[in-house]
This record gives C-alpha cells, sequence and structure tokens, in this order.
C-alpha cells in the first residue's frame, strides 16, 4: 500500500513536469475561481456584517432636535414621545455628549474633533421601540411634532443592504458554478494528455495484473496536486490583497458606519478550508472523468 502510494505520487509528479504548459493552465484556471470566490465572500461577509449591526440598531430612532428648542420643550417632547404606544425608552443626549460619542467612535482619530471652533452637533433624543414592528408606526408619530430637524432611521438602510447581499450572493453562486465546470474541463483535458501518452504502458500494466487504482493513483494525485497549488497561490494573493484592503479603509468603514471590517485571520482561516476543498475536489474530479473515459476502468 505504502509503495504504491509513493509509486502514484512519483508519477505524478513526472506527468506535471512532461505536461507543464496545460498543467500551468490548470493552476491559472482554479486560481481565477478561487480568486473570484473569494473577493465574493469578503464582500458578502462584511456586508452581512453591516446589516447585522444595522439591524442591532434597527430598534433605535435618532431625533436631532431644532436649535432653538429649549430645556422646557425638550422636557415635553421626550414626555410626549415615552407616551407613544410602542415607545421603551426615550434618553436625552445633549451636544457635548454626542461629540464625546463621536470622538470614541473615530478611535485614533478623535483628536481630529477638538479643533473645532464650535460644537457641530445637535441635541437628540434616542428613542428604543420594544418591538421591530413598532418602529414604523414611531416614527409617523413623531414626524408630526414641532422642534425636530431630522430623524435618523435605519429601516430603508436595512432592506437595501439585505437585498444588495442578496444579489451578490445570487451572482457570485452562479459565476462560480460556471468558473467550476471550466476548470473541471481543464484538468480533465490536462490529464487526458498524459493518458494518452501512456495509453501503452497501461496496456501493459493491465495485462500483468494491476488493480483500478494503482492505474488510477498516479492521475487523480496529480489532479490533487494541482488542485492544491491552486487553492495556495489563491489563498496567498487574497490574503495580500484583503491586508491591503483593511490598512487601507478599516477606519473609514468603523467612521461612516460604525463597524469594523472582518479581521484578517479570521477570514483568511476559514477560506483555507474552503480554498483546499474546492481546489481538491475540482482536481479530483478532473482527473476521475478524464480516467472514466479514457482508460474504461
Amino acid at each position: 500500500m505504502f509503495r504504491a502510494a509513493v509509486y502514484s505520487v512519483k508519477q505524478a509528479f513526472k506527468q506535471l513536469i512532461r505536461n507543464k504548459n496545460m498543467c500551468t493552465a490548470s493552476i491559472f484556471s482554479i486560481t481565477s475561481m478561487l480568486l473570484i470566490l473569494g473577493l465574493f465572500f469578503i464582500l458578502i461577509v462584511n456586508i452581512n456584517l453591516l446589516a447585522t449591526t444595522a439591524q442591532s440598531q434597527f430598534d433605535t430612532i435618532q431625533l436631532y432636535l431644532e436649535d432653538d428648542l429649549g430645556e422646557e420643550g425638550i422636557y415635553e417632547m421626550e414626555n410626549e414621545i415615552q407616551k407613544i404606544s410602542g415607545v421603551d425608552t426615550v434618553t436625552y443626549i445633549n451636544k457635548e455628549e454626542a461629540l464625546v460619542i463621536m470622538k470614541s467612535r473615530w478611535g485614533n482619530n478623535g483628536y481630529l474633533l477638538d479643533g473645532l471652533e464650535s460644537n457641530p452637533f445637535p441635541n437628540s433624543l434616542e428613542i428604543k421601540v420594544t418591538n421591530l414592528e413598532d418602529a414604523d408606526s414611531v416614527v409617523a408619530r413623531v414626524k408630526s411634532m414641532n422642534g425636530i430637524e431630522d430623524i435618523k432611521y435605519y429601516q430603508s438602510i436595512v432592506e437595501k443592504l439585505l437585498n444588495i447581499t442578496d444579489f451578490i450572493q445570487l451572482a457570485g453562486m452562479i459565476l462560480i458554478f460556471v468558473l467550476v465546470i471550466i476548470s473541471i474541463f481543464i484538468v480533465a483535458n490536462t490529464v487526458k494528455l498524459t493518458v494518452t501518452a501512456r495509453e501503452k504502458e497501461i496496456s501493459i500494466m493491465k495485462y500483468v495484473g494491476a488493480t483500478n487504482w494503482f492505474i488510477r493513483g498516479p492521475f487523480l494525485v496529480e489532479g490533487i496536486i494541482i488542485g492544491l497549488i491552486g487553492s495556495g497561490v489563491s489563498v496567498a494573493i487574497i490574503d495580500f490583497l484583503y491586508k491591503k484592503i483593511t490598512e487601507a479603509f478599516a477606519e473609514e468603514a468603523f467612521v461612516m458606519f460604525s463597524v469594523e471590517l472582518v479581521p484578517q485571520e479570521f477570514l483568511i482561516h476559514h477560506l483555507v478550508w474552503i480554498f483546499i476543498s474546492l481546489g481538491v475536489g475540482i482536481g479530483s474530479l478532473g482527473s476521475i472523468l478524464s480516467m472514466r473515459k479514457f482508460l474504461d476502468t
């Protein structure tokens, strides 16, 4: 068993060197497919994180108040909103508190707000609803109140994010399916060249009693090696690209959306196993399909 495995590995490497041009094409095909999959995976995971964060804030309605609304007017509005059905709590946030909150969100760049000549943030009321289903009716009620400058409401944002995520997932699945078929076809053709070149040798091996799996072994290993190389190259490229993306946009994403990008270590750890599974699966399937047709075993 061990000798057969060693033989399969040695023969596989010889076949890879002998058909290096087609092997390179196979590796390039698998790498391209996995790179596109990786980019879609990065996009979907981060959009899902953003949508989840927005959904967690969906039970919060932010009312930005006009500057001329005094303390008494704010107090009366707060009491009136508290009486609305579906409202859980109402919290008053003055300008100074709003500035402190924004500084904390900006993280290391929070010091940039220290140079402001005046506080640009308005007073606000933060409304927590009892159930998400009550949010629409609460917003409809507070819109008619005087002294409100703007209302920050997350429902439309969440719906758009979820629609975008669904579209990207569907487009990604269709594209990956097409690329997988192309990759299998290219790997199969690579193995076909090797099978054709060794057709007489294979016939002699069968004649002297070599088992089907002994004959299949080198070709199956060849497909697996092609898949592993393609997986390794694509993981390295995705790791490099995502590192650059996080360095360039991590702080901006947090400032704009109050959410951090998915950590690089977490993302790459999961992508490694996905890529290896797909790469080896494509390589093996391409080899098996080729052997079934040419070896008739």
